[in-house]
């Protein structure tokens, strides 16, 4: 599953509900609305949009370089 999108709903649903069962099934819930996950199952659709995931955190995690000394 979406590892970025399931943080980015937990942290919405933490403020939304008490409870952690509450929690859970809004994260999935909604998971499964977008398409990203079928039950408990993930669905290409989310395979997809993990391996986005994982290609933009590797193009924007470039370092600076330190300028040569003279």
């Amino acid at each position: 599953m979406p590892k970025d999108l399931e943080r980015k709903l937990r942290a919405e649903a933490k403020k939304k509900f008490k409870t952690k069962k509450k929690q859970d099934e809004y994260v999935y819930g909604a998971m499964n609305n977008m398409g990203a996950m079928k039950g408990n199952k993930i669905t290409s659709k989310g395979k997809a949009m993990e391996k986005a995931e994982k290609s933009k955190k590797r193009t924007t995690k470039k370092t600076a370089r330190k300028p040569k000394k003279k």
